[in-house]
């Protein structure tokens, strides 16, 4: 008996330490996809750094209680997987999403994002924005065509007054 409660302990410590250490942590009932579609989520989640676990309710419950992710325990009701981000807060989201565009199945139950719980609707929205790199590239565009327009009027009107 003491043994089966150490192994227990052990995923539970596993599992506050990820808490702990996520910038996000996404919860999705994974129901309906197959072997195939779940290995080939779990490669894009791979790729973008995120954390992907399937944990028993009880001990992700007994793991947030008493913590500020307590409130995700009342999402907690059949099959749950777990996505855990530690760099980029939207990425389990999204890549999540896009995987329940992909398969038709699967549906967002709730989540942390930056230690504030998000229901599922908002988990949607959330999924929803750019990632980081990506909105960086569209703001480094946004500010990079005044500046290169104003060089071609400059150089316009240099070569005019050469004239």
């Amino acid at each position: 008996m003491k043994e089966a409660y150490k192994q227990k302990q052990i995923i539970i410590d596993e599992i506050k330490d990820k808490f702990e250490r996520a910038e996000s942590a996404v919860v999705i009932d994974y129901m309906g996809i197959t072997v195939a579609e779940a290995d080939e989520m779990r490669k894009k989640l791979r790729e973008a750094e995120v954390d992907y676990t399937v944990y028993k309710n009880t001990l992700v419950k007994r793991a947030i209680e008493g913590t500020k992710y307590e409130a995700l325990g009342e999402i907690l009701e059949g099959p749950s997987g777990f996505a855990f981000s530690y760099d980029d807060a939207t990425a389990p989201a999204r890549v999540l999403n896009d995987a329940r565009k992909a398969y038709k199945k699967m549906e967002f139950k709730g989540g942390i994002i930056e230690g504030e719980y998000y229901d599922k609707e908002n988990i949607e929205k959330i999924a929803a924005i750019p990632s980081r790199d990506t909105l960086i590239s569209k703001f480094m565009g946004s500010i990079q065509s005044p500046i290169a327009n104003f060089a071609r009027v400059v150089a316009q009107i240099a070569e005019q007054k050469e004239a």
